[in-house]
This record gives structure tokens, C-alpha cells and sequence, in this order.
């Protein structure tokens, strides 16, 4: 292995040693703890310290880096307290996500480390995030994310390489090529002949690098860390390595030829780099004593207090409590001076106003700068505030859901408008996986808003007509908006960027154009999980939101004489459920509208709640009325058929004559 070729001061060369050593010997009493029981599961890292070592120690303290499963060396380089380390790998209240995730599975904002979740991918479009947050400071720093041989295949890779070139974002895109996606070979997962061939397609500087030779890792990083905060753009580092253990402890290696273990074995990065020290006189067998003698003491000492920390006691209301940020509401009233608006013009006063309140608001979608959007919700936004916080994306939206919760990591706020709510199913892993999640994992908000255009009676087919809300809703750690009125859309939405929750805030196009009301001018807020009573009456309880409230006020208005509760529940997630279940204990019967298609949708937890909790002054079945349980036809009479505003009357009849 060649050193001699790295200009590398003494002190530096030493301080590499005992940076690798330590996870070295952190693993190997890992691997005994794993076998009496004490730890549940181990990916190990062994023979790739240099990576983690080298790439840690070129960024400086204030750089946000991204690990992975077997970057062990991040976290102690950047000199996090052992004991802590120790009491998250056994599940105890002193790690990181107080016994709720595992292993490195976890952040800490203390030490600038973005921990990863097991679907890999979405981690590198968080790190396009970070980046724009700091460019948009014009803050000089680079931004490390490491993933691995097999994460390349997944499209959340060539998303994020994408927005990061085209963005000239200052991201290290770090991969840790160590010949096996668990047991799948590399020539099995991609034809190209080297991983950094992959950033040639997206015009992205890369550079293959041997992964086990600590001085060329350190020496490659530090040289384009310098650079790229002078002149910020996207890099791809192929770290060339082998894994000398299984995926995991559990999987072994017996899918590895022996000739191969053999000949990585004799590349051991720790052992080829101490030879290497000892040859120039830097180090000697008393020193190397000394240096395992103090780690080891760190280590027992430090399990030690690991061990003696109390076993955790679950507390419900703990865990209820820490699924979303604390939100201190607000009350920002409105005026009486009033202007008749659309639905469409009051979101877009409502995403201006926020806009001039937050300077460090950012809105992300495709066509939303010059165009305005589809919906043209956005249109003159570019000349108010400028393309910086205007952003035009790529059709990719699981990189831009991942970038707006790297803008939320790294102090910003963001919109990001899904064109269409359709087509949010290209970005709903990092939604319910990576936004809903990180706050009960490791108490990091999520303050991401993403407009949700949606809903039918447009004649747009089965994949611009869907209200997809129960995709959602059932996903704790999301909100869940959806306005009937431009009064409401406008005072929601100011709601929605305050919090620091991720919400989802659904639009109907239907309403965007053809509803009007008399809006107050100034920016105010209203309230999550209150509904809005419309209409009292005492013979039935009719409960709806979005298009549903305004065919139900068309069918009251058809039969006069219907003598209602009609409630616009406006928000799904956080649901008020009293104002529900204190209507239908005065009216004793109930009947839910929902676009939605009937099963699984909304309707049925509320049916459901409604059964368990106000049975005995029920005068009548519930009864649910929603569009059919197919996709949304794209004709006029098939789409007519298909939504349930006809159904509704008939139904609302028949239960009121039960």
C-alpha cells in the first residue's frame, strides 16, 4: 500500500492512527457484547475505518455529514461521548432516540451527524438540503453523505446526484464500494466498470479512491473539501474497500471466496498504516500499548456507565407526546377588511405572505419559478423574491421531499408543491418514513409543507384526479390539512409554515377556480383540529371536508327542509373529534361524505370512532358515502358516476327516514 506519495504532516499522520484504532476496537468488543447477548444486532465496519476516519477528519466540526451502517469511525472522530454510543446500541434511555431506534440509526445536531434509516436512498437527497441551505447563506461548507455499493441502483441516488449538479450544490457524495450488496455481487447490481463512472451522465466531477489507504482518503477529501468551499459543486468519491464481515453479525460471509477474503485481508487499512508509522519512527510497540491501553480504559469505562443506566420504563404519554415538535399555536386574528377571492387566490396570498414573514422560506416544485405553476399559484413570485427561493426542480420528487427536510436539518423552512397529489407516490418513502418518523426517532422537526393539488370533477383522469389523503393520515408523525374555503385555505396554510410538523395541505382544483368568499386582507391563522360547524340542526349529523362539504350544502339547499349539523372537519390530522361526537349525541344519526374511494378511507375511522364512542345515542346505522372503489375514469359521465355527489342525496334521504 503506498503512503510515501501523501504529504501529510507528522501530528496528522498520528492523529489518523488512533482516530482508526478506536472503532476498531470499539467493534471488536462490540462483536463480544453481540455474542453474550448485550448488544441485538452489529453491522460491522472492520477493514474500512479509513473511509469514516479520513473523510471525518477533513471536514471541519461545523460540516454536517450523513453516516451510514458501518461509518462508525464518523462518530467517534467527531469525539462523540462513548457512553452515549453504547447506551443506544442497548436500546437505553442515554442514547439518541431514547430506546426507539437502533444502532446508527440516529442524529445528534450537537455533533453536525444526520443519521440514516434503513431504506437508504433518501438520506442523499437530505444532503442536497443541508447544501442549499448553506449556499443560500453563502456559508462555505461541504456536506458529506455516505452510502453504499447497492443504494447506487436505487433511483433515490440518481435523483439526488441530479438536483446536486444541477444546483451546484457542495455535496460529497461518499461510496463505500465494498464489492457486496449483502451477498449480491457487484457485477449483479450495475454494468458500469467503476461507481464514479455514474457521475459522468449528471456532468459531476468524480474521483475513485482506495478506500483502505487512510493517507490518499485524508489527503483526496481535505484537497476537495478546500476546493469546494471556494467553488461549490457536487462531487462523487468511489471509496474502493471490501467488507470483511457480513451485511450484519447474522449473515456471514460464506457467499465470499476465500481467495478474495485473503487477499483483503492483506489490505488491512489499520494494520498496513501502523507498519507503515512504525517504519518511519513515528510509532513503537510501548506507544501503541499506551494509545490501546487508553482506549480500552474509555471503552470498559464508559460500558460501564452504559450498563448501570437504568432499564427504560415506558411512559405513554411520553411516547404519544414526542410523535410531533411541541407547536405553540399562534392566534393571529383577522381583520374585517375583507376582498372576494378565489380558493386559488387566497393559497396564493397565504404562500406570499409567509414568503415576506420568513426570509428563510424556500418554495420547490416543478414549474413553480417563471411559469408559476401549473395552477399558476406561484405566478410572480420569481420577481418578488427572487429564483434562490424559487426553485424550479426536476421531475424527481423523493429528492426534493428529502432535500426539503435537509433545508428543515439545517434551520430553514420549506413549501414544496407536488404538481399534482398523484404524484406524490414517487415521494412517499421519505414522506412517511423519513419526515413523519424523525421527530419520534431522534427529536428532529420536520418543517416541511407540501401542497397537495388533488381531487376530481376536472375530467383529468386517474393520475391527476386522486384525493389520496388516507395515504397519510394513518401515518403518525404527519398532519394532515384539507380546506374547503378560501378563507380557511389562507388561514390554514399560515398555520401550516408556522409549525414546525411536516403537514401535508391538500388543495382541490375543483374548488381552485369556482369558489369564492369575502377573505380577510391581512396574514392570520386558524387552528389545526377544529372543525367548522356550518350548519345546526337537530335531526342528523353530516360530516365532510373538502369538495364533500360543498355537494352537501348543495343538497341541503335542494331540500330545505332538512334540519342539519353540518360539520367541515378542515383538518384530518390532528381530527377534532369532540366536535364530531357532540353533534351526533344531540342528532343520533351520522352520515360521512368523502371523495376518497370507501375502503380505508377517513370515513372509516370516524365511523369506527363514532361506534366505540357514542354508541348508546346512536338512533341509526353510520352510514359512509364515498366515490367507488375503482380508479377515477377519465370521461365526464364515467368520472360523474365514479364521485359520490349524487349518492349522497339518496343515502342522506334513507338514513333520515330509517
Amino acid at each position: 500500500m503506498n503512503f510515501e506519495e501523501f504529504q501529510v504532516e507528522d501530528s496528522i499522520k498520528l492523529g489518523l492512527y488512533k482516530a482508526m484504532l478506536k472503532p476498531r476496537m470499539i467493534e471488536e468488543k462490540m462483536l463480544i457484547l453481540l455474542r453474550q447477548g448485550k448488544i441485538s444486532k452489529w453491522f460491522s465496519g472492520i477493514g474500512q475505518e479509513a473511509i469514516s476516519v479520513g473523510v471525518t477528519t477533513a471536514l471541519e466540526t461545523n460540516e454536517y455529514i450523513l453516516p451510514m451502517h458501518r461509518n462508525l469511525g464518523v462518530f467517534t472522530t467527531r469525539k462523540i461521548p462513548l457512553h452515549r454510543l453504547f447506551s443506544q446500541w442497548q436500546g437505553k434511555l442515554g442514547g439518541f432516540t431514547k430506546g426507539r431506534d437502533r444502532s446508527f440509526h440516529f442524529g445528534t445536531q450537537d455533533f453536525k451527524i444526520i443519521g440514516m434509516i434503513s431504506h437508504l436512498g433518501p438520506q442523499m437527497g437530505v444532503a442536497d438540503g443541508i447544501a442549499l441551505a448553506h449556499k443560500l447563506r453563502k456559508e462555505k461548507r461541504v456536506t458529506a453523505v455516505f452510502t453504499g455499493e447497492g443504494a447506487t441502483s436505487e433511483g433515490d441516488f440518481h435523483e439526488a446526484l441530479n438536483v446536486a449538479a444541477v444546483w451546484d450544490l457542495p455535496v460529497l457524495f461518499c461510496v463505500e464500494n465494498n464489492g457486496y450488496g449483502l451477498s449480491t455481487p457487484t457485477n449483479e447490481q450495475f454494468k458500469c466498470e467503476h461507481i464514479a463512472d455514474k457521475g459522468i451522465g449528471y456532468g459531476m466531477e468524480s474521483h475513485s479512491i482506495d478506500g483502505n489507504n487512510i493517507l490518499e482518503v485524508y489527503t483526496k477529501v481535505n484537497e476537495l473539501c478546500i476546493d469546494i468551499r471556494k467553488n461549490p459543486r457536487p462531487v462523487l468519491l468511489e471509496f474502493k474497500t471490501f467488507r470483511m464481515r457480513g451485511h450484519e453479525e447474522a449473515s456471514g460471509t460464506k457467499y465470499v471466496p476465500e481467495e478474495l477474503m485473503e487477499a483483503w485481508a492483506s489490505k488491512d487499512p489499520l494494520e498496513n498504516y501502523t507498519t507503515y508509522l512504525r517504519g518511519l519512527g513515528l510509532l513503537n510497540e510501548k506507544e501503541e500499548q499506551i494509545h490501546r491501553e487508553e482506549i480500552t480504559n474509555e471503552i470498559e469505562e464508559n460500558l460501564q456507565r452504559a450498563f448501570q443506566e437504568e432499564p427504560i420504563i415506558p411512559v405513554l404519554s411520553n411516547e404519544i407526546g414526542d410523535v410531533h415538535q411541541k407547536f405553540d399555536y399562534n392566534e393571529v386574528k383577522p381583520l374585517i377588511h375583507k376582498r372576494n377571492i378565489r380558493f386559488v387566490d387566497a393559497i396564493s396570498q397565504g404562500l406570499k405572505s409567509a414568503m415576506e414573514k420568513h426570509d428563510n422560506l424556500v418554495i420547490m416544485g416543478q414549474d413553480v419559478a417563471e411559469y408559476g405553476g401549473v395552477f399558476k399559484i406561484t405566478d410572480g413570485f420569481v420577481e418578488a423574491f427572487g429564483k434562490e427561493r424559487v426553485r424550479n426542480t426536476p421531475i424527481c420528487e423523493s429528492a426534493i421531499v428529502s432535500a426539503a427536510m435537509g433545508l428543515s436539518i439545517n434551520g430553514m423552512k420549506s413549501v414544496m408543491e407536488m404538481q399534482f397529489a398523484d404524484f406524490a407516490s414517487t415521494g412517499f418513502n421519505p414522506i412517511v418514513n423519513y419526515l413523519a418518523k424523525s421527530h419520534y426517532r431522534w427529536g428532529e422537526k420536520a418543517d416541511v409543507v407540501i401542497r397537495m393539488p388533488c381531487g376530481g370533477g376536472v375530467g383529468a383522469g386517474p393520475f391527476h384526479s386522486q384525493t389520496n389523503e388516507a395515504w397519510f393520515t394513518k401515518t403518525p408523525g404527519l398532519k394532515v390539512v384539507y380546506p374547503a374555503f378560501p378563507s380557511d385555505a389562507k388561514g390554514l396554510l399560515a398555520t401550516a409554515i408556522e409549525d414546525a410538523n411536516p403537514v401535508l395541505f391538500f388543495e382541490h382544483k375543483g374548488l381552485y377556480r369556482s369558489i369564492y368568499e369575502d377573505v380577510p386582507v391581512n396574514n392570520y391563522t386558524l387552528p389545526f383540529g377544529k372543525a367548522n360547524v356550518l350548519k345546526s340542526g337537530q335531526d342528523i349529523t353530516i360530516v365532510s371536508y373538502g369538495a364533500g362539504v360543498h355537494w352537501a350544502l348543495e343538497t341541503l339547499e335542494k331540500h330545505p327542509g332538512i334540519d342539519a349539523d353540518l360539520l367541515d372537519l378542515r383538518t384530518l390530522q390532528p381530527l377534532d373529534t369532540e366536535s364530531i361526537y357532540t353533534s351526533v349525541r344531540k342528532t343520533g344519526k351520522l352520515i360521512i361524505l368523502q371523495e376518497d374511494s370507501l375502503f380505508g378511507g377517513v370515513a372509516s375511522d370516524i365511523s369506527a370512532l363514532v361506534m366505540e364512542n357514542c354508541f348508546p345515542y346512536l338512533d341509526g346505522p353510520i352510514k359512509r358515502v364515498a366515490s367507488l372503489d375503482t380508479p377515477i375514469p377519465f370521461n365526464t359521465l364515467l368520472e360523474q358516476q365514479y364521485l359520490p355527489k349524487e349518492r349522497f342525496e339518496k343515502e342522506l334521504l334513507e338514513l333520515l327516514a330509517f
